[in-house]
């Protein structure tokens, strides 16, 4: 069990501590205690954006599933969302005491790492910080599957360690779905296998100076799948499409020191709700495979990942 959970550790949660280690463990929230409530907001949000269409990706990568037998699979999926222009820079307006008021376009958390730095009166100048230039962000996250029973199959995916970086903290995920089959009620022939299914799951990730948790929420996709499979039962090869509805909602809890004082601030951030369109390929040799697929919605994702399993 120990090697077990320090493959998990160092395998299926690398990207994770190394893209937010160091920049979300501290340089994130020195960024954002220099900003108020709605400065916040707007630095935060493709940030938060693209942490939301990552843990929406890779849970569904096949619709073709029996009325009845076993399954049981390990995977270890990599979810890699891209950010756009736009993402980089947001109206952002100074803060309170400064003169006179001014509004420019600010880097956002993702965004150019310089700072944008205004005058004011009395040779007084305000800095808009710098983000963290992401070009893409990235997660992992080990999954099982296991089925059948009438047509269904259910996908979770956990991990909860503290992963020894003073700033990172603990890291802890739980997610829970189903996919159930359509073609097992359809008594003609199709063409292609169809499926439809859901994935709930909610996180923390980091620390902030304060103790609480720097990041956390809750992501939730329903779709249809497509699929169809060529080749053999030891090996095959299957495409694969999806078209879901995908929500994700995340709190950021950060210190902000003004006129001071230190007081707590709490980001209430909700994407809304994305369109999901996703095309992929899965490859199985035994019991070993993997698969790679593209999505396009708000934030565009990518994603591969392994494979071990019937």
């Amino acid at each position: 069990m120990a090697l077990f959970r320090r493959f998990l550790v160092t395998g299926a949660l690398l990207p994770v501590i190394v893209l937010l280690a160091g920049p979300v463990g501290a340089q994130l929230e020195d960024n954002l205690s220099l900003y108020s409530e709605k400065n916040a907001t707007g630095y935060m949000q493709p940030l938060a954006d693209a942490v939301g269409a990552d843990f929406n990706t890779g849970l569904f990568r096949t619709a073709r599933i029996p009325k009845s037998g076993i399954l049981v699979s390990f995977e270890i999926p990599v979810m890699l969302a891209k950010f756009k222009d736009d993402h980089r820079t947001f109206r952002a307006t100074t803060e309170e005491g400064f003169f006179p008021q001014q509004t420019v376009d600010a880097p956002t958390a993702v965004g150019p790492s310089d700072a944008v730095i205004v005058d004011g009166v009395g040779d007084t100048q305000f800095a808009f910080p710098g983000g963290l230039y992401l070009n893409s962000f990235a997660l992992a996250a080990p999954q099982l599957r296991i089925g059948y029973l009438y047509g269904t199959q259910a996908i979770i995916r956990y991990f909860a360690a503290n992963v020894g970086d003073d700033e990172l903290g603990s890291v802890s995920l739980f997610g829970f779905g189903l996919q159930h089959s359509i073609s097992q009620y359809i008594e003609r022939p199709l063409p292609l296998d169809l499926a439809a299914g859901f994935f709930w799951q909610k996180y923390k990730i980091g620390e902030n100076e304060a103790g609480e948790d720097l990041l956390s929420g809750s992501a939730f996709t329903i779709g249809v799948q497509g699929s169809r499979r060529f080749g053999q039962t030891a090996l095959y090869v299957e495409p694969y499409g999806s078209l879901s509805l995908d929500t994700h909602s995340m709190d950021v809890t950060y210190e902000r020191e003004t006129l001071g004082t230190t007081e707590d601030v709490t980001l209430e951030m909700d994407s809304g709700t994305d369109l999901h369109f996703t095309i992929g390929a899965l490859l199985k040799l035994y019991y070993i495979g993997g698969y790679v697929d593209y999505g396009f919605s708000g934030n565009n994702t990518f994603s591969f990942g392994l494979i071990i399993g019937n």
